[in-house]
Order: structure tokens, then C-alpha cells, then sequence
């Protein structure tokens, strides 16, 4: 795709081709596990916020975000004990959420490095003033 001369004084944008399938496949597998660490660190705040709350546990949104909930804090459910179940909660599942977040970005920035070259890792939209 051929760049425009631009007027005088103006940016000029010079466009990155976007590669071969090996790029789009990278950026779906990495979009997916963004999409699901978001998910399983969203549902354990929510399942703080409903513990807190003091939520109704017999409701069945209440009993749905709790089992998911108990599935996905990666062992880490006892490992701060107060004496304060709302704090308890907290600490673990807050960790669990965090973790949740951190795997996932570090997924994808491996997954990034390892399959992709160089300049492919790099923006695909780059302005230069020239």
C-alpha cells in the first residue's frame, strides 16, 4: 500500500502490513486466554463482593458465582485464616483474582515473544513526522 505524500508540514502514517496467519492465529489464542483469566478474576470479585454483601446464599446467582467461585481460586482458599470470614474471603480470593490476571498477562507475552518474530511484535501503526 503506497503512503501519500502528505502536505506540508503534516504527519506522515506509515502502515505495518499485518502478516501472515501466524499473527492472527497469535492474536485470537492470546485475546482467548485474556477473555478467560478476565472472566475467572471478575467472578471471584464478584463472589467477594457477594460474601461481603452479605449476600442470600440459598439465591441462585448467590449459589452459581459460589461454586464457580470455589473452582477457580487455585488452591489458595485457606491460605490466609482470620478470624473474620469477610476478610478471609478477601485476602484469598483477592490474591486468586490478581494471580488470575498476572497468568494471563504473562501467557500472552510469552506466547507473543515465542511464536512471533520481532517485527511482528511490534505496533502495527507507526506515525513518523518527517
Amino acid at each position: 500500500m503506497a503512503n501519500p505524500e502528505p502536505y506540508e508540514g503534516q504527519e506522515r502514517a506509515e502502515y505495518v502490513e499485518r502478516g501472515t496467519g501466524r499473527l492472527r492465529a497469535v492474536r485470537i489464542v492470546n485475546t482467548l486466554i485474556s477473555i478467560v483469566c478476565g472472566i475467572f478474576a471478575a467472578v471471584l470479585a464478584i463472589h467477594i463482593l457477594l460474601v461481603i454483601g452479605d449476600a442470600n446464599p440459598d439465591n441462585a446467582f448467590a449459589e452459581f458465582i459460589t461454586s464457580w467461585a470455589g473452582g477457580i481460586t487455585l488452591g489458595l482458599d485457606n491460605l490466609f485464616t482470620p478470624a473474620d470470614e469477610n476478610l478471609q474471603v478477601l485476602l484469598n480470593e483477592g490474591l486468586a483474582a490478581l494471580l488470575w490476571l498476572a497468568i494471563g498477562a504473562v501467557l500472552t507475552t510469552l506466547i507473543s515473544r515465542i511464536a512471533l518474530p520481532n517485527g511482528e511484535r511490534q505496533v502495527w501503526y507507526r506515525r513518523s513526522i518527517r
